[in-house]
């Protein structure tokens, strides 16, 4: 495998696309939705930024996670709602590049419907597997895919997800079947690997 197979999602704050405001702001509660299960990276960087944003605010940053599809269920709900500065989106590459580009039904759209605030983080994916699993390199792990075809299975945060690609990348440059085992965020999706109810996961 070349060593350059890493991909990189980067993690940023959007409004619903907000009028100039010509009040006080804030003078209640502002809601952060993260767009995948809790546990995950995108979970924990948006937790550390409600807290900050609390402090500097000097107003209650409401966490809310919204998993599902890919990230576009919570995308889909911060669009939707008013565009006073009070719904802040978590914003992933899965958010704002993937998901507009294979979904079928587009829940919203990522450039009319969003103002951008500020880009937080960068991360690099990464491949990982249950300590049970009898491998303890990359082309152990590829030589036991091959060895037992369409037997082993990654999880990842979701359909769709730089996750999911990433995953479907490493199958398609290493040459073997592996079964993909989507959730609603890299948080249970790690939870049912570190039980061993699946092997792999791409987070």
């Amino acid at each position: 495998m070349p060593a350059s197979f890493t991909r990189r999602a980067a993690l940023a704050i959007l409004l619903a696309a907000t009028p100039a405001l010509a009040w006080a702001f804030p003078d209640k509660p502002v809601t952060l939705v993260i767009p995948f299960a809790a546990g995950g990276s995108t979970d924990v960087v948006g937790r550390i930024v409600a807290e900050r944003m609390s402090q500097d605010l000097g107003q209650q940053v409401v966490v809310e996670n919204v998993g599902g599809a890919g990230g576009s269920l919570g995308a889909g709900q911060v669009a939707r709602a008013e565009p006073d500065g009070y719904t802040v989106l978590m914003g992933t590459v899965a958010t704002h590049a993937l998901n507009p580009l294979i979904l079928k039904q587009k829940p919203y759209d990522p450039i009319e419907d969003f103002e951008p605030v500020s880009l937080l983080v960068i991360v690099p994916n990464v491949l990982a597997v249950n300590p049970e699993l009898p491998v303890t390199t990359v082309q152990e792990l590829i030589d036991l895919a091959k060895k037992e075809p369409g037997t082993l299975a990654y999880a990842s945060s979701g359909n769709g997800t730089p996750l999911h690609l990433s995953g479907e990348l490493f199958k398609f440059m290493a040459g073997v079947d592996i079964q993909h085992v989507p959730y609603k965020g890299s948080g249970p999706a790690l939870t049912d690997v570190l039980g061993n109810q699946v092997p792999i996961i791409f987070d």
